[in-house]
This record gives structure tokens, C-alpha cells and sequence, in this order.
């Protein structure tokens, strides 16, 4: 076996070498990471996600005669908790049939994003929701519950796309508990009037951001 001579004279069996060599690995983790959805797509997510809560929560606070901060904290804690919960769900529910549906991941992502703001958009014109002053364990929990089930579908996308799962679930979990905090201070000053706004906001983030994972996919927006 013989070596091929360079013309420094040293001896190269034709391998490459350690640069080449890393320099191919840091290729492809740049590779990898520019299809990783960045910290400002999960916090417009996150926003998208926590209107529905915002909504019920801006009900909350008209239907309260004095404003309670203990409440607002209350509202917070559970929406927050479960719009943490829901998308962990779905990324745990989502990662268990993975590998037999990658040729269509963002396809999927695309249809689950898009009927999630699509619905959004339907309910901001929808007649006005009836809430409650009751803050009561069985009361809040549904309420929780059914503002996070789109939250657990985000979670299913997510299995699909390159995310930080744990950063996605805090960022969801935090945004949602300040926007509820905030949405039962802005019904018990100013009513119902943003949150039908706040619906219709949603559901076209939702919809864009859908939008958006499909046209990355087909190479348009790269």
C-alpha cells in the first residue's frame, strides 16, 4: 500500500484530515440549528396561545364588582399551569409516532396551527361569552382545561419541528400567567371590549406562524 506524496513531501493516506474532519461536524450543527425554531418564533406562539386565556380571564375581571389581585394571581396559576401542561402532553403524545410521519411534519404543523387560528378568529366574532365571579376548584379547572386544549395540539407540532421543549413549555406557561393576570385587571376597568380583539389577534398569529413552518419547509422563506 502505497502513500500519495504531497508537495511538502509528508505522506497523506488519502483520509481526511482532523480540520476536515471538524470542520464537516460544525457544518453540519449549523446545519441543524438553522432549522431550530428561534426564542422570538416560541414567544409569538406563546403570545398566539395565551389569548384565549387573556379572553376568559378578561371576563373574569368583569364579572368581579372590586378588583382582586389574589385572584388575578389565581386566574394566572391555573392557566398558566395548564398552557404548561398541555403543549408537554402533546410534544410526549407527538414524539411516539414521529419517525412514520416526517415527510409531512410541517404539512401537519401547518393544518393544526391554521384550524387552531381559524377557530380563534370564528369565536372573536362569536356573541359574547357568559363568565362567572366564581373562582372555585371545579370551576377553574375546566376553565383552564379549555383554554389549553390548543395548547395540546402546539404540542403535537412540536414533536415534528427542531424545539426546546423545555424552554417552549416555560415561555407558554409564563406568558399565559402574566397575560391572565393582566386580562382580569383590563375586564374590571375597561369590560369586554379587547377581548374579542385579543381572540382575533390570536388566531392570526397562530395562522402566520403555521404559515410560515410550511413556507421555511418548501424553501420559499430560506
Amino acid at each position: 500500500m502505497g502513500a500519495v506524496r504531497r508537495k511538502d513531501g509528508v505522506a497523506d493516506l488519502g483520509g481526511p484530515g482532523p480540520e476536515a474532519a471538524a470542520g464537516s461536524v460544525r457544518f453540519s450543527d449549523e446545519e441543524e440549528r438553522g432549522n431550530d425554531m428561534s426564542v422570538w418564533e416560541l414567544i409569538i406562539i406563546a403570545v398566539g396561545l395565551a389569548m384565549d386565556a387573556f379572553a376568559v380571564s378578561v371576563c373574569k375581571g368583569l364579572s368581579m364588582k372590586k378588583m382582586s389581585w389574589k385572584h388575578a394571581g389565581l386566574a394566572g396559576l391555573y392557566f398558566g399551569g395548564f398552557q404548561m401542561l398541555m403543549p408537554l402532553l402533546g410534544y410526549l403524545l407527538g414524539t411516539g409516532f414521529q419517525d412514520k410521519i416526517t415527510g409531512i411534519d410541517h404539512w401537519i404543523a401547518f393544518v393544526l396551527l391554521g384550524a387552531i387560528g381559524a377557530n380563534m378568529i370564528k369565536e372573536s366574532f362569536s356573541g359574547e361569552e357568559e363568565t362567572d365571579a366564581s373562582f372555585d376548584v371545579k370551576t377553574m379547572l375546566l376553565l383552564a382545561v379549555a383554554t389549553s386544549i390548543d395548547a395540546l395540539a402546539v404540542g403535537v407540532t412540536f414533536a415534528f419541528l427542531r424545539v426546546h421543549i423545555i424552554l417552549a413549555v416555560c415561555l407558554i406557561g409564563g406568558i399565559t400567567f402574566v397575560l391572565s393576570v393582566a386580562g382580569v385587571r383590563v375586564g374590571n376597568v375597561f369590560g369586554s371590549k379587547y377581548k374579542s380583539r385579543a381572540e382575533l389577534a390570536g388566531g392570526i398569529i397562530l395562522i402566520l406562524m403555521g404559515l410560515k413552518i410550511l413556507l421555511d419547509h418548501l424553501g420559499i422563506l430560506g
